[in-house]
């Protein structure tokens, strides 16, 4: 019989400051992996409390959940310095756009369009 080494839902949730459910969302969604003990038990890497974190950081941001995946779906499962450089490097992108497309939206406000017709404009 093999035992699965690894950080229990708890665990995970523990280090990186949410509840186990979170932990549970993030991983039904992408965001960290986990493997399965002969219990059934999950067992989540080293690596999985800082995805989390770093999730956390990119809601702020504005991310989706989705999105959040679709990024960490390039990381390798043990990621290294780099690799997170390159993460937080896609995160200022994602920042300063939608900072960007936030002030055009203000400076729209502040003209003497019609919000209906402002509303108009928009793509969805």
């Amino acid at each position: 019989m093999t035992t699965v080494e690894g950080f229990t839902v708890g665990e995970v949730a523990t280090e990186s400051g949410v509840a186990p459910s979170a932990v549970r969302f993030y991983e039904k969604h992408g965001v960290v992996n986990a493997v399965r003990t002969n219990g059934n038990q999950r067992r989540f890497d080293e690596s999985a409390a800082c995805r989390i974190q770093v999730a956390k950081l990119a809601k702020r941001v504005g991310l989706t959940v989705r999105e959040i995946a679709d990024l960490f779906a390039d990381l390798p499962p043990d990621p290294g310095y780099d690799d997170w450089g390159r993460l937080a490097d896609q995160l200022i992108s994602q920042a300063e756009q939608r900072v960007a497309d936030l002030r055009a939206q203000l400076d729209a406000l502040g003209t003497e369009a019609k919000l209906c017709e402002l509303g108009a404009n928009l793509d969805d």
